[in-house]
């Protein structure tokens, strides 16, 4: 099947470069012998997480159930729930522990340990617990300074029916990083901030098997990870215009685009309208903190060479283009087929039902993407 006969709006994942993204940041961990445990939140996808655990543990993060359902069911056993437990959630979670090697959880609260561990013991199962540490994002997790954060792994590794996994963190704050030194500054504290925490832990609690981080600005930006066992990136299998723009890729690694069909044209105003809108590409505004005019999205033709526009507004089902140079608004008839790589490719994936694979130039293939909580 050709990209031009494809039906519109879809998915179109350059395979190829899936390929290439999976075996750069692999080495790069591989080479500073730091595990590697993919957020497969990105894709939601069986196939491309065995693209990039090939050669590593096999092990995955998930940020819903349904995710760790669906990739217990075809074979990844080594699972991270990478959301904060809560009591609502704890039967599933412990059903689904008997289908795994190990399904880690995460806690950052200091009432859980003991529910958890009162339900475990009910079922009869062991769970593993990770403590989420907050490195500066301030999301969620603990701040390593508080009595909280030595208490809750005391609590955990008393428990008759937990594990103490060990240390957990999220820089999702590496994300506001307008230029590289910033980016580098905020990826030197998580890992710093981790290590630092997990000697501290060792020294008054016990063990910590794993110091975990994550976020694909700070591991394709860190020096090295000294005192780090895991890293949990997950968008730089796929890339984005937010990743392009903070300086993790350049746009030619960006594997997903959204493939869209011109709809309506208007000269007078210079506007092009395609079929791709909010729900095809999400909301996402991107970088607009340091970049007001990132729009929703690049706008690229079919080969992939960059339009010089930008997705500049969205309706449910409508995606504005405003085409000023007048070969560009020419080449836009409709029926058009362009490709917008969007904002946030996580997102946008998450809206779709499977990936249109893309390999020399022609779609070779379908893979589900797996959706729900």
């Amino acid at each position: 099947m050709e990209l031009e006969t494809l039906k519109t709006p879809g998915l179109v994942l350059d395979v190829e470069r899936v390929r290439r993204n999976a075996k750069q940041i692999g080495q790069r961990l591989k080479d500073w012998g730091v595990k590697l445990r993919p957020h497969i939140k990105t894709h939601k996808c069986v196939e491309v997480a065995k693209i990039q655990t090939e050669g590593h543990s096999g092990a995955v993060t998930v940020s819903t159930l349904a995710e760790a359902r669906a990739f217990a069911q075809h074979g990844f056993t080594q699972i991270t729930y990478a959301i904060p437990i809560e009591p609502g959630k704890f039967s599933e979670a412990i059903g689904l522990s008997r289908n795994c090697d190990e399904l880690a959880l995460i806690t950052d609260d200091i009432d859980v340990p003991g529910l958890l561990n009162a339900q475990a013991k009910k079922e009869n199962v062991t769970l593993s617990v990770f403590l989420k540490v907050d490195s500066g994002y301030h999301r969620c997790g603990v701040e390593p300074t508080t009595p909280e954060a030595l208490e809750i792994p005391r609590r955990i590794t008393d428990a008759s029916n937990l594990r103490f996994a060990g240390i957990l963190t999220h820089a999702g704050h590496s994300y506001h990083s307008q230029t590289h030194d910033e980016l580098l500054a905020v990826a030197r504290t998580e890992r710093d901030v981790m290590a630092e925490f997990g000697n501290k832990l060792r020294q008054e609690v016990g063990d910590v098997p794993i110091v975990s981080v994550g976020s694909t600005p700070t591991i394709t930006t860190v020096d090295h990870l000294q005192g780090i066992d895991e890293a949990r990136p997950g968008n730089y299998i796929f890339y984005d215009a937010f990743q392009a723009r903070l300086g993790s890729c350049k746009l030619e690694d960006c594997a997903l685009t959204v493939l869209a069909s011109v709809v309506h044209r208007d000269a007078s105003r210079r506007k092009v309208i395609v079929d791709a809108g909010a729900i095809a590409l999400s909301k996402d505004r991107g970088p607009v903190e340091f970049d007001p005019g990132c729009g929703y999205g690049k706008v690229l033709d079919l080969e992939g060479n960059d339009l010089g526009l930008v997705v500049n507004e969205m309706s449910q089902e409508h995606g504005v283009l405003l085409a000023s140079n007048d070969n560009v608004f020419d080449r836009l008839k409709i029926g058009t087929r362009v490709r917008v790589v969007a904002n946030h490719s996580c997102l946008t994936a998450a809206q779709h039902a499977h990936y249109n694979v893309l390999e020399g130039g022609r779609i070779v293939d379908q893979w589900k993407i797996h959706t729900g909580w």
